[in-house]
C-alpha cells in the first residue's frame, strides 16, 4: 500500500497569468488592488500590488486566497455559513487569516482544487469581479463547492 498521494497544484504561469487578469479588470473598473493566488494547500504562489494600492489590502488578498484554498468555497459563502451556527460566528472570523467576506475564490480544474485567488483594495463586489475575472484568464469558472 502506497504511503503518499498525488497532488495537482496551480503552475506558476497560470498563478502569474490570474493575478495580471485580476490586475485588469481593476483597472477597468477604475480601482487599485493587491491580487494573490495560493496553491491548494494555501501556498502563496502569485502577487501582483498595483502602485496606490491600500497597504493593508496586501494581507486581506494573501489571506482571502488562502482561505478559500483551505476551505475549497468562495470566502462571501462565510457570511451564510456563519448565520446558523453560534460557535461558528464567534470562534471563525477569530481564527488567523481567515477571511470572511467577499473577494476570495477557490480554483477548481476538472473538479480538483489547485489554488486559491485573493483580491482586495475595492468594494467587496469590486473585489469578487476581479477574482472572477482571474478564473476566467485560464478558462475556468466560480464554484460553490
Amino acid at each position: 500500500m502506497p504511503h503518499s498521494v498525488e497532488q495537482r497544484a496551480i503552475t506558476a504561469e497560470a498563478a502569474n497569468t490570474a493575478v495580471c487578469a485580476a490586475v485588469a479588470k481593476a483597472q477597468e473598473l477604475g480601482i487599485r488592488i493587491n491580487a494573490a493566488v495560493t496553491d491548494a494547500s494555501g501556498v502563496l504562489a502569485a502577487f501582483l500590488r498595483m502602485p496606490g494600492a491600500f497597504l493593508h489590502s496586501v494581507d486581506i488578498a494573501i489571506d482571502k486566497a488562502y482561505t478559500a484554498a483551505g476551505f475549497g468555497f468562495a470566502t462571501s459563502q462565510w457570511l451564510g455559513a456563519l448565520q446558523g451556527d453560534e460557535a461558528l460566528r464567534l470562534g471563525m472570523p477569530q481564527r488567523p487569516r481567515n477571511v470572511v467576506f467577499s473577494g476570495g475564490l477557490p480554483i477548481r480544474e476538472a473538479g480538483v482544487l489547485i489554488g486559491g485567488v485573493g483580491v482586495s483594495g475595492g468594494s467587496a463586489e469590486q473585489d469578487e469581479l476581479c477574482a472572477r475575472a482571474a478564473l476566467a484568464a485560464l478558462g475556468l469558472e466560480a464554484t460553490t463547492t
